[in-house]
C-alpha cells in the first residue's frame, strides 16, 4: 500500500531539486545580465582584468557579453523562461520540451532579433551600450531578408514568425481574442445604453433592463461578535472535532476520523465575470430569436459548474417549444451540452444550465467542513455535493428511506459511493451504525475491507449477496417483533426506551444494595426492589432485547445481482424497501445499465428517493427518473437528485475524494480495533424455517403441487414450474420436499422425471 505514495514522495523531491537549480541559474543569468558592464572582462575586452563590476564575477561577465552579443535585446527573454520551468517543477509538473515547442521558441527569439536590428544599430541599456540591439544573430538575419524583401517585405516576413510561434508556445489565438475584445466592447455598450435609459426613468420608478447578475453565494456570517481568543480557539477545533449523532453515547476509545485525512489542492472561487455574462445572456436571446423563440433573459446565476439563464418567454411562446430546442442550442452555443428546465417549478421562467468555460470542482472537505453538514440533525447524513448556485446539499438516508443510483461508466458513480461511504464513516461509530457492502464488480467498495462498521466482510459472489439480503429480510421481521413486544413504532423509540430501562434497572440495583446494607429492615425491604427488576414474561425471555444499530445495505452493481438470482434479488429488495424504514435498516443500490430488466417496476415504485449520474439515452434516463434530462449531464459528479416527497429534479455537482484519501480514512478506522463479523449471515437458513417449504409461502402451494404430481403420475422442477406458474428455485425446493417426504424417488441425472411413489385418489378403489 506504501509502495505508491514513497514513489510519489521521490518524483517529488526530484522536481524540488531541479527546481532549485532552474531558480538560481535563472537568478544569476538575470543578474548578469542586468549588471552587464562594457569595461568588464570579456571576450571583447581583456584590458583589465582585475576591475569587475558584474554581479556575476568574471564568469557573469563573459556570460552576459556573449549573450547580448548573439542574442541583444532578446537575451532578457532567458532568465524569465528559466523561471518558468522551475514554477512548474516547484508545483510538481513534468517539463516535457517537444520539438515544435523548441522550434517555436528559437524561431520566436531570433525573428525578435530581426525586428529589433532593422530598427536599431545601437540602444543604452543599463547605461551601457550596445552596438548591435540585436545581436549577431537579428543582424545577419535582417541584411538576408533586407536584400530579398526590402525593409517592408523584411518586417512582414518576420513578424508574421513571431506571432506564429508565440500562438504555438502559449496557444494564444488571435481570432478568440478579438472575439472576446468584441464581447466586452458589446457589453460596455449594453451597460451605457442601461444607465443612460436609467436616466431617464422617473426616479419612483424602477426599471431593470438587461438580465440581473446574482450574486456568488457567500458564507453566512454571525451576527454576534465573540472574543477574539474563543474565536481563534473555535477555528482550531472544528475541523479535528466531528460533531457525533445527537442520540449516540459515544463510550470507549473509539475516535471520528479527523478532517486533517482529506487533503487537497483548492483554488479560491473566481468572481463571475459580469461582462461576459450579460454578453452570454444576449447572444443565448439572439440565437432563440432564430428559433422563432421571442424572450429576455431576466436573470443570471453563475455556479461553479454551471450557470443559470432565467429566460421569460414573451406572451403566446409554448414552453414544449423551448424544451424541445436542447440540442440546437448547444450546437449553436458551442456548448458541451444544455439542460433546460422548463418551467422553474414556482417561476414564470424557464432554466436555461449552460457549462462554464472553466469548472470548479467540489472537494468532500469543504462539505464536510459546512455548517449544514455539521449543525444537520440527520441520523445518517450524506454529503451529496453543491447545487447549480454553490450550496451545499446534504442530505439524510434515514428519511430517504432508500437511495437507486444510476449512472455509465466514467460518470462519478463510484466516486459519489465513496462520498456517501465516508460521510456515515465521519459520523457514526460502530455501536450504532452497521454497514453491509456488495461489490460482485470486486473493484470499488474492496477497499473498506477492514472497517469495524462492517458485518461481514465485502461480499463479492451473487450468491451470498441474496443470502445477506435474506437475513436483512429475517433481522427486519425479528426487529419488528422487539419493537412490537416494547410498544414503539420505530428503531428510534426502541433505543430510546431500551436505554430507559436500563438506567431505571441500574438505579434500581444500587437502591436495593442501599436497602440490604440496612441491616434493620434486611428482611422486609429485600424483596421489594427485586420484584421490578426480574424479567416476568417468559416471551421476552424468548427475544433478545438490546440496542439495534443501523444497518446500511450498499449493493455496487445490481445487475450482476439481477443476472445470478433476480426472483429472489428482487422480492428481497421489494419486501425491504417496503417495510424496513422502522426496523432501521436501508438500501443504497447503485447501477451502471438503468435498463427495465435490472430496475424493474416493482423496485422502482419502493425507491422514491433517486439519483441519476450521466446515462447513454434518454430510455435511461426515463427508466430511473421517468423523465428526460439525465442524458444532458456533464459527467464526472454531475447528478440529477429527486429528493424524497417531490416529484422536482435537483442538479447536484457531487463532492470528490480521492482513492488516496479513502486509503487514509480506512487505515485509520482499522487501527481502532478489528471488525467483529456476524458470520451466521450468510448461512442459509435451516429447512424447517425461513424459505423452506414447512413455511412461509411455499406451504400454501406444496398441497397442490403433490396432487399435480399424484394426477400426472410424474414429477420435475419444470412441471411443477410450469404448472403452478412459480419460480425455478421454488419448485425445486418443492421437489426436494416431496423427495424428502417419500412422495417421489429420487433423480436419477437424466431429463427423464422422478418416479412417483404415491396414488392419486381419483385412481384408488
Amino acid at each position: 500500500m506504501d509502495v505508491e505514495p514513497k514513489n510519489t514522495r521521490r518524483e517529488h523531491l526530484k522536481k524540488e531539486i531541479s527546481a532549485l537549480f532552474w531558480l538560481a541559474f535563472g537568478t544569476y543569468l538575470l543578474l548578469s545580465l542586468v549588471s552587464f558592464d562594457n569595461s568588464d572582462p570579456s571576450f571583447n575586452n581583456n584590458l583589465h582584468p582585475q576591475l569587475v563590476k558584474n554581479y556575476g564575477g568574471p564568469l557573469g561577465a563573459h556570460l552576459a557579453d556573449l549573450m547580448y552579443q548573439l542574442f541583444g535585446l532578446s537575451a532578457l527573454i532567458l532568465p524569465p523562461a528559466c523561471f518558468m520551468f522551475a514554477w512548474r517543477l516547484f508545483r510538481f509538473r513534468d517539463i516535457h520540451v517537444r520539438l515544435y515547442k523548441l522550434g517555436a521558441f528559437l524561431t520566436m527569439l531570433f525573428s525578435l532579433d530581426g525586428l529589433i536590428a532593422l530598427k536599431l544599430n545601437h540602444i543604452n541599456i543599463f547605461s551601457q551600450t550596445l552596438t548591435e540591439a540585436g545581436g549577431a544573430i537579428g543582424r545577419m538575419l535582417s541584411a538576408t531578408l533586407v536584400s530579398a524583401l526590402n525593409i517592408g517585405g523584411a518586417a512582414l516576413v518576420l513578424t508574421v514568425f513571431f506571432l506564429v510561434s508565440t500562438m504555438l508556445l502559449t496557444r494564444f489565438s488571435l481570432v478568440l481574442f478579438l472575439e472576446g475584445l468584441s464581447v466586452r466592447f458589446g457589453a460596455r455598450l449594453e451597460r451605457r445604453r442601461e444607465r443612460q435609459h436609467q436616466k431617464k426613468i422617473h426616479a419612483g420608478e424602477q426599471k431593470t433592463v438587461g438580465p440581473v447578475i446574482a450574486p456568488p453565494p457567500q458564507p453566512k456570517q454571525q451576527a454576534q461578535k465573540p472574543v477574539k481568543p474563543s474565536r481563534a480557539k473555535a477555528k482550531k477545533v472544528v475541523p479535528v472535532e466531528q460533531e457525533s449523532f445527537d442520540f449516540l453515547d459515544i463510550s470507549g476509545s473509539y475516535q471520528l476520523p479527523p478532517l486533517s485525512l482529506l487533503d487537497y489542492d483548492a483554488e479560491p472561487p473566481q468572481p463571475p465575470d459580469r461582462d461576459a455574462l450579460m454578453a452570454m445572456a444576449r447572444i443565448l436571446e439572439a440565437k432563440l430569436k432564430d428559433f422563432n423563440v421571442d424572450g429576455e433573459v431576466v436573470e443570471v446565476k453563475p455556479g461553479p459548474v454551471v450557470t443559470m439563464f432565467e429566460f421569460a418567454p414573451a406572451p403566446g411562446i409554448k414552453v414544449n417549444k423551448i424544451s424541445n430546442l436542447s440540442d440546437d442550442l448547444s450546437m449553436a452555443l458551442r456548448a458541451t451540452s444544455i439542460r433546460i428546465v422548463a418551467p422553474i417549478p414556482g417561476r414564470g421562467v424557464v432554466g436555461i444550465e449552460i457549462p462554464n468555460t472553466k469548472r470548479e470542482i467540489v472537494y468532500l472537505k469543504d462539505i464536510l467542513e459546512s455548517e449544514q453538514f455539521r449543525k444537520s440533525g440527520g441520523r445518517l447524513p450524506m454529503a451529496l455535493g453543491a447545487d447549480i448556485f454553490g450550496q451545499t446539499r446534504v442530505s439524510d438516508l434515514a428519511k430517504m428511506p432508500h437511495l437507486l443510483v444510476a449512472g455509465s461508466t466514467g460518470s462519478g458513480k463510484s466516486v459519489s459511493i465513496n462520498t456517501m461511504i465516508l460521510s456515515l464513516l465521519y459520523r457514526a461509530n460502530p455501536e450504532d451504525v452497521r454497514i453491509i457492502m456488495v461489490d460482485p464488480k470486486m473493484l470499488e467498495l474492496s477497499i473498506y475491507e477492514g472497517i469495524p462498521h462492517l458485518l461481514l466482510p465485502v461480499v463479492t459472489d451473487p450468491k451470498k449477496a441474496s443470502l445477506a439480503l435474506g437475513w436483512a429480510v429475517r433481522e427486519m421481521e425479528r426487529r419488528y417483533q422487539l419493537m412490537a413486544d416494547k410498544g414503539v413504532r420505530n428503531i428510534d423509540g426502541y433505543n430510546k426506551k431500551i436505554a430507559k430501562e436500563e438506567k431505571d434497572k441500574e438505579r434500581l440495583a444500587r437502591l436495593a444494595a442501599v436497602e440490604a446494607s440496612n441491616k434493620a429492615n434486611d428482611d422486609e425491604l429485600d424483596e421489594e426492589p427485586i420484584a421490578p427488576v426480574d424479567v416476568p414474561p417468559a416471551a421476552e425471555a424468548e427475544l433478545d432485547h438490546g440496542h439495534l444499530p443501523y444497518i446500511v445495505v450498499i449493493v455496487d452493481e445490481l445487475a450482476d445481482l439481477m443476472l445470478v438470482a433476480g426472483r429472489e434479488i428482487e422480492e428481497h429488495i421489494a419486501r425491504l424497501a417496503q417495510m424496513a424504514r422502522a426496523a432501521g435498516i436501508h438500501l443504497i443500490l447503485a447501477t451502471q445499465r438503468p435498463s427495465v430488466d435490472v430496475i424493474t417496476g416493482l423496485i422502482k415504485a419502493n425507491f422514491p428517493t433517486r439519483i441519476s449520474f450521466k446515462v447513454f439515452s434518454r430510455i435511461d434516463s426515463r427508466t430511473i427518473l421517468d423523465t428526460m434530462g439525465a442524458e444532458n449531464l456533464l459527467g464526472m459528479g454531475d447528478m440529477l437528485f429527486l429528493p424524497p416527497g417531490t416529484s422536482c429534479l435537483n442538479r447536484v455537482h457531487g463532492a470528490f475524494v480521492s482513492e488516496l484519501e479513502v486509503q487514509k480514512v480506512v487505515d485509520f478506522l482499522t487501527k481502532q480495533g478489528s471488525p467483529s463479523y456476524d458470520t451466521s449471515i450468510l448461512t442459509p437458513p435451516p429447512t424447517s424455517s425461513g424459505d423452506s417449504g414447512d413455511d412461509g409461502e411455499y406451504d400454501e402451494r406444496y398441497d397442490e403441487a403433490v396432487a399435480v404430481v399424484a394426477q400426472a403420475q410424474q414429477a420435475s422442477i419444470s412441471m411443477v414450474q410450469r404448472r403452478l406458474r412459480i419460480g425455478y428455485n421454488r419448485a425445486a425446493r418443492i421437489i426436494e420436499k416431496m423427495e424428502q417426504e417419500g412422495i417421489v424417488g429420487p433423480s436419477d441425472g437424466t431429463s427423464k422425471g422422478r418416479e412417483v411413489l404415491i396414488q392419486s385418489s381419483d385412481n384408488e378403489p
